[in-house]
């Protein structure tokens, strides 16, 4: 999946080293561990960028030196490493003053035959600095298990980075909105406080100002060459529509010139559209095939104008820096179904599948037998007597195999951020249905759709990475200050609501 790798829309992460080192002790002992420590990274082929700071923080003025240059060679992500006790205040302060995603470690002690002068003491030093760390209000990564050998700590540096892209990618989005939520979609809530509260902006539009900018993109010379990237783009799977292609061309440049012209003072940016019912007799396609070329190059639009359904797929884009999607959490698989795939479906229950679906934007790459098709609901509803013209515009096909994560960042109807993570996998068994659909096995699949996604009002909508990556997104949850952060626990962990006795 290396050549799925998304480099746009997200931000480059430029890591920053800074060792700290208690008076009483030496420092030496501190500089010599920082540098164990970057050649780790090195000797591992770590595809990061690290500043490696020359000053060891001792006392508050070793801070402001320090701070000044890690500003001075643009890091914007800060790995504060207790190479022996460390100060406490110092240490600290550098965090506090620093704008970015920061993370502690220490160093364990590395052998038997050094511990007079080579003990460091760090192991206690985490403890006096997490202390300081609360009275400053400071929320700061810190690792599982914070302190290790240099190349145990390169290791916890390779995860920050991860978790540090999506904190900054956050803290720099903006939101694109077109159009309200469809009559009953209450569901996909989006109160705008706690958006604004992880520093994500919202930029909300009219469904007529995206039809407006789509009139004047008519005679765009830039068509004919889009027309041809849809082609390519399709070149594998079947095109049932291929006059609607250069309205969908039409359409993406539209939504590409909105995404340039309108970031304003954000680096990034994701679309929450709305895209039925009045979309299909508008402008006479569905928008899902190029929603899901956009996500497809890292830029999400949620459909149904779910902002946060937007927010979710992301930080998903930015944890894994591959394509992602948004499913809806649809329907049980039948039992025949399961019944004849015994031997895919392995120690699943039948209770722990279920099929996710939209009605055409996931990314080609996703999908099995892919084909440019039209929205059968909206046929249904919009066009039933004839042959589709309206509801033409979805890529459908079954989601391929895969090792997934189901993720969702939202708000309660009262403003309070909650979310879930749940890893399993997409199986290869045949939908036998339509729109981009698959089926996803999560353990204990059952008790979570009942004790979480039930009992706090999630939507329908969750959002799709091709990876595991709950514990990335378990640690960004926390550094966001997110407490309400829910999973599929196995059978020996009772929900709050679960009954005992049943």
């Amino acid at each position: 999946m290396s050549n799925l790798k998304i480099t746009q829309n997200i931000p480059k992460v430029k890591l920053g080293i800074v060792a700290v080192s208690r008076d009483c002790f030496p420092s030496t002992l501190s500089e010599k561990r920082r540098e164990a420590v970057v050649k780790c990274l090195k000797e591992k082929n770590a595809e990061i960028f690290i500043f490696n700071s020359k000053i060891i923080v001792e006392n508050e003025a070793d801070a402001m030196k320090a701070l000044a240059d890690i500003k001075a060679n643009g890091v914007n992500a800060l790995v504060i490493f207790l190479g022996n006790f460390g100060p406490e205040s110092p240490e600290t302060m550098l965090a506090q003053k620093f704008d970015g995603p920061v993370m502690f470690a220490a160093a364990a002690e590395e052998t038997k035959d050094d511990l007079f002068n080579g003990r460091g003491d760090a192991y206690c030093g985490m403890l006096s600095m997490s202390y300081n760390m609360a009275l400053r209000n400071i929320r700061a990564y810190i690792p599982e298990y914070p302190v290790g050998t240099a190349c145990e700590v390169s290791e916890m540096i390779m995860d920050f980075e991860i978790i540090a892209r999506a904190y900054l990618g956050i803290k720099n989005l903006k939101i694109m909105t077109f159009g309200p939520r469809p009559q009953d979609f209450f569901a996909c809530n989006s109160p705008i406080a706690p958006l604004y509260n992880l520093g994500v902006e919202v930029q909300e539009n009219s469904e007529l100002d995206l039809y407006e900018s789509y009139i004047k993109h008519e005679n765009d010379k830039r068509i004919p060459e889009v027309v041809k990237e849809i082609e390519e783009d399709l070149k594998d799977s079947k095109c049932n529509f291929p006059k609607v292609i250069e309205n969908l061309a039409r359409y993406e440049l539209t939504l590409r010139d909105w995404y340039e012209n309108n970031l304003g003072a954000s680096s990034f940016a994701a679309f929450a559209n709305k895209c039925w019912p009045a979309f299909q007799t508008m402008f006479h396609f569905v928008p899902c095939y190029v929603n899901s070329r956009f996500a497809s190059k890292g830029i999400p639009i949620a459909c149904e104008t779910d902002i946060y359904g937007a927010l979710t797929e992301y930080i998903l884009t930015c944890v894994t820096e591959e394509p992602v999607t948004l499913l809806d959490i649809n329907n049980t698989v039948p039992k025949d179904l399961y019944d004849a795939n015994q031997k895919i479906v392995k120690d699943y229950t039948y209770n722990d599948l279920f099929m996710g679906f939209h009605c055409g934007n996931t990314p080609v790459c996703r999908l099995k037998n892919s084909s440019l098709a039209h929205q059968l609901i909206m046929k249904r509803l919009l066009e039933p007597d004839g042959d589709p013209y309206m509801s033409r515009g979805t890529l459908e096909g079954d989601i391929a195999a895969s090792d997934i994560t189901f993720f969702r960042l939202q708000s309660s109807k009262d403003g309070e951020l909650r979310s879930y993570i749940a890893e399993g996998e997409t199986l290869d068994i045949p939908s036998g249905s339509f729109g981009g659909i698959g089926v996803v096995a999560i353990k204990e699949m059952a008790r979570f759709y009942r004790h979480v996604l039930i009992q706090k009002q999630f939507p329908h909508h969750g959002g799709v990475g091709f990876k595991k990556c709950g514990r990335y997104l378990f640690e960004l949850l926390k550094l966001l200050g997110i407490e309400d952060i829910n999973y599929n626990q196995p059978k020996c962990v009772l929900y709050k609501t679960e009954n005992p006795f049943a």
